[in-house]
């Protein structure tokens, strides 16, 4: 058996991830074309590059399918129920960073805190008869943290496509969602609410704990750490 390593299958995130491992010693490539998933690795042994999706790495290290995988610290939380006992963080890879935010209209002048939108709620569904809209890809996260919060009144929508443009197609009051910059917010005339911060994200390196381990993977995943100075 071999270690398998999941890495993101395009764009910024597979360039930067092969830039991180290539610094540390450790050669990671994609063999065949752009449409092809595999890849091979040079200065480590034992280990197999598997390409994947962001968003499939945190399934693929769950079931066990892969020992380690890079992917960004809001999809490991947001898909993995009790997430720590399903995976292990081994290094934060310092890029990919983005912030999990609730946004608002940028109009809602009386709107700026978390308790400002959960007064705002409870108004609009007085006035609507509807429950306040809040679109966003990372359900469980943000669930999580408005009932925690104390904001109740609201109803999560699914978005699977440009969440910023939600409300100005009406089809959303508010938003949940990653931002670098917030040009993109700024351009769709949204604002953050100032106690807004969900979650901090960044590219992180996982280790599958259900992950079926023989000798010679354990042997190799050692080696690895060793060669990336990750201990052991």
């Amino acid at each position: 058996m071999t270690i398998k390593l999941g890495v993101p299958s395009k764009g910024r995130l597979m360039e930067k991830t092969f830039d991180w491992f290539g610094a540390r010693g450790v050669t990671l490539q994609r063999t065949g074309s752009e449409r092809e998933y595999s890849g091979a690795v040079t200065g480590a042994e034992g280990v197999e590059l598997v390409l994947l999706s962001a968003g499939e790495i945190p399934r693929e290290l769950a079931a066990g399918r892969i020992h380690l995988g890079v992917t960004g610290t809001d999809l490991v939380q947001d898909k993995l129920p009790i997430w720590e006992q399903q995976v292990e963080p081994l290094a934060e890879l310092g890029f990919g960073h983005a912030d999990l935010i609730i946004a608002v209209p940028a109009c809602w002048v009386d709107v700026t805190t978390l308790d400002d939108l959960d007064a705002a709620a409870a108004a609009f569904r007085a006035r609507h008869g509807f429950r306040l809209r809040i679109a966003t890809k990372y359900h469980r996260l943000v669930r999580e943290f408005l009932r925690e919060v104390g904001v109740a009144d609201y109803q999560l929508v699914d978005s699977q496509g440009a969440t910023e443009g939600t409300v100005k197609n009406l089809t959303a009051e508010a938003i949940a969602d990653i931002t670098s910059t917030g040009e993109t917010l700024r351009a769709n005339h949204l604002k953050i609410l100032s106690d807004g911060l969900v979650l901090k994200s960044q590219a992180t390196l996982f280790r599958a704990r259900g992950a079926a381990l023989d000798p010679g993977d354990r042997k190799a995943l050692d080696g690895l750490r060793e060669t990336l100075g990750l201990g052991g």
